[in-house]
């Protein structure tokens, strides 16, 4: 099955402004493959006004449509500022905010009701791979976040925990063996519509690896979080899943 790849930058809490026309322009000529751009909250609006012809996405949602909940932002307050994606489950959410599954789980739910394509992020540690357990972890995780029925915009990120922002990146049979794993649950999950699922790879994706990653088996695209910041590291990803 043919599945189009999603290139998908998280910028964290970080601003990227001055970077927007270039990552524009080689986005609208990527034939194929579809972009993202993943703000801080307030820019959304504005990112969304310079990029018109790329998913903007939120890097966050709330699980209730509204109320007493200070701080927190709707699924359709985002999608009135101009989001159509969001991030759920990244592992410092997970960690820094103490996000369970269930709460993720609830999350993924709320965005796909709405209409967002939704990245489902799980990843484990690096005190897991040590101890040999990677896959039943992730596993875990993936059981804990999905949704009980597929919906469209459905997509899962692999990111193992040790390599965000570290600079190392995993073994490409370590990212062969974990994809098809997730594969493996989505399938058993949803039937033969878990083939359509993408699952991104995400930790430390830069120019001269991302080629190397997408060539991988189940690897449909990348979640990229510090290269995405600049356009002459994140463009080089775009035009790389282009092929």
């Amino acid at each position: 099955m043919i599945r189009r790849k999603l290139i998908a930058g998280n910028w964290k809490m970080n601003a990227a402004m001055g970077e927007l026309d270039a990552i524009a322009d080689t986005a609208s000529a990527s034939s194929g493959v579809d972009v993202a751009v993943c703000p801080p909250f307030t820019y959304i609006a504005a990112v969304k006004a310079r990029l018109p012809g790329l998913l903007i996405g939120a890097q966050d949602v709330h699980a209730e449509a509204q109320g007493a909940h200070t701080g927190s932002l709707s699924a359709s307050m985002l999608q009135e500022a101009g989001a159509s994606l969001v991030i759920v489950g990244h592992s410092e959410r997970r960690d820094q905010q103490y996000e369970s599954d269930a709460a993720v789980r609830a999350k993924a739910q709320a965005a796909l009701r709405a209409g967002f394509t939704t990245v489902i992020c799980v990843g484990e540690s690096e005190a897991d791979r040590d101890a040999g357990d990677a896959l039943s972890t992730v596993g875990a995780q993936l059981e804990g976040s999905l949704p009980e029925e597929l919906s469209d915009g459905l997509v899962v990120a692999y990111e193992p925990i040790w390599a965000i922002g570290t600079g190392k990146t995993a073994g490409t049979g370590d990212i062969a063996e974990m994809h098809a794993g997730i594969r493996e649950r989505l399938v058993a999950r949803y039937g033969p519509a878990g083939q359509g699922v993408r699952i991104l790879y995400g930790g430390s994706v830069k120019p001269d690896n991302a080629a190397k990653i997408f060539a991988i088996p189940n690897v449909d695209g990348a979640l990229v979080g510090g290269a995405s910041l600049k356009a002459s590291s994140f463009v080089p990803i775009i035009q790389a899943a282009a092929g």
